[in-house]
């Protein structure tokens, strides 16, 4: 094979190997999108027939997976790097993302057993998360340092679109409104399914445990993590060590520290904001499952292009800029999110049957899309500049503790605020506590020097 046929042989390997990566994110998404959001949140409410008791439900029941979380992130992080091999670790997660979201099945109104769905829906959220840890290690091997922002961001529109287009599947040909038993396009539920036992809904756990059996295909064909030679052998003991031992040296490293610290709050609101948009609006404004189901729709179109524009901004202005604008419209949504309910809007009274709540929330839906879209493909190039490049998996285990060690932070504030309170609107107010918090705290970050330049495999980056 002349050199031409080799460089042509080896850079089409390493387009398989990127596209084989970002279908990682379309597989994954809809756990996010359908099960977390938009879908089984708002069903939740329906089921307990409160929308207070449901939100603090929920808040409870994510924290309790949130603190297993961020215990076991950053051991299994360094337990794969001394181990020198992920791949093993995204299977094992895979399992438990497929045993969870295919258990919400049983989540059947008239025998609703609360506990076993929140059981199974902790099971299929830690097993996404941890396999993101491993998916996540991966993103240095992809691309020059100049690439990895570009990559990253077209990673995450790309997983967007997959989650885009799932949703959709679910609002439009299974998610019955409990009203009228047929779904957004007035027919009733595919497969034949039951309205009255709301099947339709149910379906979405199944759903998106198969969609990602079916769309992990790719990944797992074309990603590779072989172990290299005379990798030494990893032990939990180890593992456990390595940890300590990066932990102590963190104040060495104050822009890593800050990042870290910055990103503990800051990604822990938005996941808030995530999880309980679609409960929040069940519940303040009466919204059904398919009309929580049309505003994920929108929030993940309006979050498609941004994550596309984010890594392309990061690339211009850096990703520190870029999060900490984000951060500041994320402010401002929680505040309005404090102010729009059925009988009045910022204060206002709204006449009763007023679509304006409705658009207002619409609105904001998108726009918490639109900074999220930015904020986490730009956090995750942040955390590959900042990161030990030896140490990569463990680095994004600290990434993920920093993520997680607060993860019952916000779910579990939400949750006693709003049982204090007993307001919804009230419960929600932590949020902009937490982005407060993080802004200052991103302050600190030194942002990584580079030069940006073109990537010489433009046909894997999406829309590029």
């Amino acid at each position: 094979m002349d050199a031409s046929a080799k460089s042509t042989s080896t850079n089409g390997a390493r387009c398989r190997r990127i596209w084989g990566w970002y279908f990682f994110d379309w597989a994954s998404q809809p756990y996010n999108t359908i099960l977390l959001t938009f879908i089984f949140g708002p069903y939740l409410k329906e089921l307990l027939g409160d929308g207070t008791r449901a939100q603090a439900a929920w808040g409870f029941g994510i924290a309790g997976a949130g603190v297993t979380m961020a215990i076991l992130a950053p051991i299994l992080g360094a337990l794969a790097d001394t181990s020198g091999t992920r791949m093993r670790w995204i299977w094992i997660f895979s399992i438990m993302y497929v045993a969870g979201s295919a258990g919400l099945w049983f989540a059947a109104p008239g025998n609703f057993n609360l506990p076993l769905s929140l059981i199974c829906f902790a099971i299929g959220l830690v097993g996404m998360e941890f396999a993101t840890i491993f998916t996540n290690a991966l993103l240095p091997d992809l691309g020059s340092q100049d690439e990895i922002a570009r990559i990253s961001g077209n990673g995450w529109a790309f997983g967007y679109l997959g989650g885009l287009l799932a949703l959709i599947t679910v609002v439009c040909l299974f998610a019955e409104d409990p009203a009228t038993g047929a779904t957004i396009l007035d027919r009733p539920p595919l497969l034949g399914l039951d309205p009255e036992m709301r099947e339709g809904t149910r379906a979405a756990g199944p759903f998106t445990a198969l969609w990602y059996v079916v769309f992990m295909v790719p990944f797992f064909a074309f990603v590779r993590d072989p172990r290299p030679r005379n990798a030494p052998h990893g032990t939990i003991r180890q593992a456990i060590l390595d940890v300590v031992g990066t932990v102590k040296s963190l104040p060495t490293r104050p822009s890593l520290f800050a990042f870290l610290g910055a990103s503990m709050f800051y990604r822990d609101a938005l996941n808030g904001m995530f999880t309980f948009g679609g409960i929040y609006a069940a519940g303040v404004l009466g919204w059904s499952v398919v009309e929580t189901g049309l505003m994920g729709v929108i929030a993940i179109v309006v979050s498609t292009l941004f994550a596309w524009m984010g890594g392309r901004a990061a690339e211009l202005f850096g990703p520190k800029r870029v999060i900490m604008v984000s951060i500041v419209v994320l402010v401002v949504v929680a505040f309005c999110f404090i102010f729009v309910s059925r009988g009045a809007v910022f204060g206002v009274p709204v006449a009763s049957g007023s679509k304006l709540p409705d658009i207002i929330f619409y609105v904001l839906g998108a726009t918490i899309g639109a900074a999220g879209g930015t904020l986490l493909p730009c956090s995750r190039t942040m955390m590959v500049e900042q990161g030990d490049s030896s140490k990569m998996t463990e680095g994004f285990g600290l990434y993920a503790l920093s993520g997680k060690a607060t993860s019952f932070l916000t779910p579990l504030s939400i949750g006693a605020v709003t049982a204090a309170t007993g307001s919804q609107q009230m419960g929600v107010t932590p949020l902009v506590l937490w982005l407060v918090i993080g802004f200052v705290l991103l302050t600190f970050v030194r942002p990584a020097q580079g030069h940006q330049t073109e990537t010489d495999c433009g046909q894997y980056a999406p829309g590029s």
